[in-house]
């Protein structure tokens, strides 16, 4: 009877704890989701955001994500390897003035004439106009990343154990974008 009451109380004392940190993380989740993001200016210059951290469960994840999970799925990764996952867009934007070069052309009547161009696509858009020998134009870029991280896993055989490395993966939705560089840090407590 003492050893049954023993292993009760340490089961209880086990399912607590898993309690508190169940709870711990749906409190982070309520500060995540109610927290904006923080978009700031670093003192180099550089645009910089700010975001908690969102942990979500596999179900979770599945319920509320799907588009990423095809795009997981798509990669030809499982989602339970998946360590984590974040998405960033940005947009750039440019405005230029510019001066033209003199062409001598000869007409009959003279007119000035202002020319206003535009055009692009989902991901860039360009718009400007021509004004005697000035060129004005915007340029907007819109861009979506998506970084996931998962784990590699040890293979013998068939069989698939383990975890032999982390990985890294970044999308970018923006057929116009090329990814030059990433890197992934994990820090260790």
């Amino acid at each position: 009877m003492t050893i049954l009451s023993v292993v009760a109380a340490a089961v209880g004392v086990w399912r607590i704890g898993r309690l508190r940190e169940e709870n711990r993380r749906l409190e982070s989740n309520c500060r995540a989701l109610t927290n904006s993001v923080e978009l700031y200016r670093t003192r180099a210059g550089e645009s910089a955001a700010a975001v908690e951290r969102l942990t979500l469960r596999c179900e979770e994840f599945r319920r509320t994500h799907g588009e990423d999970l095809a795009r997981i799925r798509d990669l030809g990764l499982r989602l339970r390897r998946v360590e984590s996952m974040a998405v960033g867009a940005m947009q750039s934007r440019y405005d230029l003035r510019m001066c033209l070069r003199d062409t001598v052309v000869v007409r009959d009547t003279l007119r000035d004439t202002v020319r206003i161009f535009s055009g692009g696509d989902a991901w860039s858009r360009v718009e400007g106009r021509i004004d005697g020998d000035t060129v004005e134009y915007s340029l907007r870029t819109v861009d979506t990343i998506r970084q996931i991280v998962h784990r590699v896993p040890r293979k013998f055989l068939f069989i698939r154990y383990g975890t032999k490395a982390i990985r890294q993966e970044m999308i970018s939705s923006n057929p116009h974008t090329q990814l030059v560089y990433t890197e992934y840090i994990e820090l260790a407590r």
